[in-house]
C-alpha cells in the first residue's frame, strides 16, 4: 500500500482537509521514529502564539498534534482531546494507529458534582481515540499559589473531592487517571491520597523534574512513584543560585542533573509497558524562593535537612551559563528554539535512554 492509499484508508479521503493539506514524505533520518511521545506542553510557545493570533496554525487540533509530532519523529502524544464528534475521534484512532503512535488524553478534574458530566465526555473522547491514560494536573505551583497554610489545605480538601469525582468515571470507562506531581504534592502527601482512594485506576503521571522545587531529592521521587506510574513527563534539569533560592529550568534531556538513564529504568521496571513523554518547556529558568517566608508557609512540616541537601545539591551542580534565558527573543526565535529543542531531546532519548 503507497502512502496516498494509507491516507485515504485512514481519514476517508479527509485528513488533507483536517490537516490543511497532506504531510510531506519523512526524511530518512526522521523516519526513524522514537518511543517518545511528546506532551502538549513542550509547544507551549508555539500554542500560545496560536491562540492569541500572533502565529497562524492549529497545532492544538489533536489531528494536527499528531502529525506534527510524527513529522518530528515522536512515538506517540498526550494531548488535551476535548469533546469531538465521532467521525473526528475515529480519524484521531486510526490515524495513530497507522503510525504506530500511542495517544495519552489530559483533561481537567471535576470541580463538583455538575461537572462531572464534563468531565466524562472529555474522559470517553479520550477513550475513543485510544487512549489508555488520562493526565491530570490538580495544582500549580504551590509557593506562588498560596500564603497561607490554611489556604493549601482548602485547597488540598477541594482536590480530594475532585479525585473522588474522576475516579468512578475512569473505572467505568476502564481508562487509567494519572495525577502530575505538578509542584504541588510533597510524595508524602501524593501517596497519602493515593492510598485514601485505593483503586486501580487512580496513580501517577511522574514529572521527573518538577519535585525538586519543593526540596525533594529527584530520584527518590520517582523511586517512590514508580510503583503507581500511569504516565510519565520526561524532562531535564539546569540550577543556579539566586539571592532568594535557586533558578530552576528545563533543558534538552542530557544537558541537565538528573540521571535519566535510571530513572527511565526504575519506571520501566515499575510499570514495564509504561510511556514516557516529553515535557521539554523553552523559556526562562523558574525562581523557586525557598528562602524566603512565604515559600515555606505551606510547608510546615517540611525539614531543614531537605532544604539543605537541595541546596546542596544546586551549588555542586549550578552552571548560570547553562540556564536558557529566551524572553528577550523574537516570538519566531523562540519558537524555533522550542522545535530545536524537542528534536534534541528525541535524538538523545533514542540513543541514550532506549527511547
Amino acid at each position: 500500500m503507497n502512502r496516498r492509499e494509507l491516507l485515504f484508508l485512514i481519514a476517508g479521503g479527509g485528513l488533507a482537509s483536517v490537516l490543511g493539506a497532506a504531510a510531506p514524505v519523512l526524511s530518512p533520518e526522521r523516519q526513524k521514529k522514537s518511543k517518545l511521545g511528546i506532551a502538549d506542553y513542550s509547544y507551549n510557545l508555539r500554542l500560545t502564539a496560536e491562540r492569541s493570533g500572533r502565529m497562524k496554525g492549529q497545532l492544538e487540533d489533536p489531528l494536527n498534534f499528531l502529525e506534527h509530532c510524527r513529522q518530528a519523529g515522536a512515538g506517540g502524544i498526550q494531548i488535551d482531546i476535548g469533546v469531538r464528534d465521532q467521525p473526528y475521534i475515529a480519524r484521531l484512532r486510526k490515524t495513530a494507529e497507522a503510525y504506530g503512535m500511542f495517544v495519552e488524553g489530559s483533561a481537567r478534574l471535576p470541580a463538583n458534582q455538575s461537572d462531572v458530566e464534563r468531565y466524562e465526555a472529555a474522559v470517553r473522547a479520550a477513550v475513543q481515540a485510544g487512549a489508555k491514560v488520562i493526565r491530570v494536573a490538580i495544582g500549580g505551583r504551590r509557593y506562588e499559589q498560596f500564603d497561607k497554610a490554611e489556604q493549601f489545605k482548602t485547597f488540598k480538601e477541594r482536590s480530594w473531592k475532585s479525585v473522588q469525582l474522576a475516579e468512578p468515571v475512569a473505572a467505568k470507562n476502564n481508562i487509567y487517571l494519572s495525577i502530575e506531581n505538578h509542584k504541588d504534592w510533597r510524595v508524602s502527601e501524593m501517596l497519602d491520597m493515593l492510598n485514601r482512594i485505593s483503586s486501580e485506576y487512580v496513580g501517577v503521571c511522574v514529572d521527573t523534574g518538577n519535585s525538586f522545587a519543593l526540596l525533594e531529592d529527584p530520584m527518590a521521587v520517582v523511586e517512590a512513584y514508580a510503583p503507581y506510574a500511569f504516565a510519565v513527563h520526561l524532562k531535564d534539569m539546569a540550577v543556579a543560585e539566586y539571592e532568594d533560592g535557586f533558578l530552576l529550568a528545563d533543558v534538552p534531556l542530557g544537558q541537565g542533573i538528573l540521571n535519566l538513564s535510571r530513572m527511565v529504568q526504575i519506571l520501566r521496571k515499575g510499570r514495564p509497558e509504561i510511556n514516557f513523554c516529553l515535557e521539554m518547556a523553552t523559556r526562562d529558568p523558574l525562581k523557586v524562593p525557598c528562602l524566603t517566608e512565604k515559600y515555606w508557609a505551606t510547608f510546615k512540616d517540611v525539614s531543614g535537612c531537605d532544604l539543605a541537601q537541595t541546596l546542596r545539591c544546586v551549588r555542586a551542580n549550578a552552571k548560570p551559563s547553562h540556564l536558557p534565558i529566551v524572553s528577550h527573543l523574537p516570538l519566531d526565535e523562540q519558537i524555533r528554539l522550542e522545535e530545536e529543542n524537542i528534536k534534541k531531546c528525541l535524538d538523545y532519548a533514542g540513543k541514550y535512554l532506549n527511547l
